[in-house]
């Protein structure tokens, strides 16, 4: 395990602007029960219409960033895309923006998907309720024409924060057919119906709906333009804890082992080796190092979050202007964790491992509290040329700004 614990951008304060009370939020609706929230965000969204047109007709947005819906079934991509060239590259699916809003205005459901990627104020939302979350998050965003479903009943493997930011929209929720599906388990019309009806709302500009994975829904606007933003909440399980566990096994060479030839041929011997193995897995499993277990989770969380680098650009050009004078930060939403290493510290970064002398731990550890520092006020552990080299090597690595301190 690292010797200090995570170090992150808390985001407390996006979760309770969306949910409100987050200790209330994790007792009562967390992963169990949907949740409906007037006004959650009331004014000047992470995504307005305005945002919407200017992707669509100034940016060269490519499928699968958007696609179009009509009744439930996505439209083929041949319909509102062109080919084109950026650079000397041949490009198929670059989005045609007239086409799309041609296909909107007759009916079909605009679609933008993983705006977490490419639209910063999404982007930032969505990296303050990883941070606050602790698990994985994506955004998608949903421009329904008047009188007009997107998709059918359905429920989703992850959860879902579904905040209306234009019009409004009306949504049916029903109890869970399947309750907290993996991503193997998606909703199937041939298999599923959904339970009784325990949501029936409009969302107005600001209004949010929290729904656990599993809760089957569907909406549809009445008769204005509609817009949400869909965040996905990709929830880290209790299946998938024991899944990294087993991992752990494949030391075993037992389990290893190869079945023998034929090894169909008698399936009650079969059953029977099958059971035997089992048990040694499962004997294994109880002997798994649960520490490991955990370390290797946190280890994961880290590696899947989007390295925060708004502004790195400029961070690199002005580098040969740090001196004693220049103030700096621990870059706003970095998750970082330290860890003693091989007679070194190493700072865990989403993207990289930055080493340095064991003997800077609690100097670096310092600079890292989210706090504004001067680089002169490092003169009592460091020489002039050492601090300003220190410095701009935290500087170039990403894990301190300057910028961000200059907001200060």
């Amino acid at each position: 395990m690292p010797d200090d614990p995570l170090v992150v951008d808390p985001g407390g304060d996006v979760l309770r602007r969306l949910v409100g009370d987050p200790g209330r939020f994790a007792d009562e609706f967390w992963g169990t029960a949907p949740l409906l929230r007037r006004g959650a965000w009331p004014s000047h969204p992470p995504l307005s219409l305005d945002d919407v047109d200017y992707l669509l007709t100034s940016t060269g947005l490519r499928w699968p960033a958007f696609r179009l819906v009509r009744e439930g079934t996505s439209l083929p991509t041949s319909s509102f895309t062109r080919s084109g060239r950026i650079g000397g590259q041949r490009v198929t699916d670059l989005v045609d923006g007239p086409r799309a809003m041609e296909l909107f205005d007759e009916g079909a459901t605009a679609v933008l998907q993983g705006l977490h990627r490419y639209h910063e104020p999404v982007a930032r939302l969505c990296d303050d309720l990883e941070a606050a979350l602790g698990h994985p998050v994506q955004a998608n965003a949903y421009l329904t024409p008047p009188g007009s479903r997107g998709l059918n009943v359905h429920h989703d493997t992850h959860d879902v924060l579904a905040l209306q930011t234009h019009g409004h929209k009306h949504w049916v929720v029903h109890e869970p057919a399947v309750h907290a599906p993996l991503s193997s388990q998606p909703w199937s019309s041939d298999e599923h119906r959904p339970g009784p009806l325990v949501l029936d709302v409009d969302l107005a500009p600001g209004d949010l709906l929290y729904l656990p994975r599993g809760v089957p829904h569907a909406a549809e606007t009445v008769g204005e333009v509609s817009l949400h933003l869909t965040i996905g909440i990709r929830t880290v399980t209790w299946y998938d804890v024991v899944r990294t566990a087993a991992d752990q096994l494949a030391d075993d060479a037992t389990l290893r082992a190869s079945l023998p030839l034929g090894y169909g041929e008698d399936p009650d011997a079969l059953v029977a080796e099958v059971g035997r193995r089992l048990r040694r897995a499962a004997d294994g499993l109880a002997d798994v190092d649960a520490g490991e277990v955990v370390a290797g989770l946190l280890d994961g969380r880290r590696r899947q979050r989007r390295p925060a680098r708004r502004g790195q650009l400029l961070e690199l050009v002005g580098l040969d202007q740090i001196d004693d004078d220049t103030w700096i930060r621990r870059r706003d939403g970095l998750p970082v964790a330290m860890e003693a290493t091989d007679g070194h510290t190493a700072l865990r970064l989403p993207d990289r491992d930055v080493l340095l002398p064991a003997a800077l731990s609690d100097l670096v550890g310092g600079l890292l509290d989210g706090r504004a520092h001067r680089v002169g006020d490092l003169a009592d552990r460091l020489d002039p040329d050492s601090r300003r080299v220190l410095v701009r090597r935290l500087v170039r690595e990403g894990v301190l700004s300057t910028r961000d301190a200059a907001r200060d």
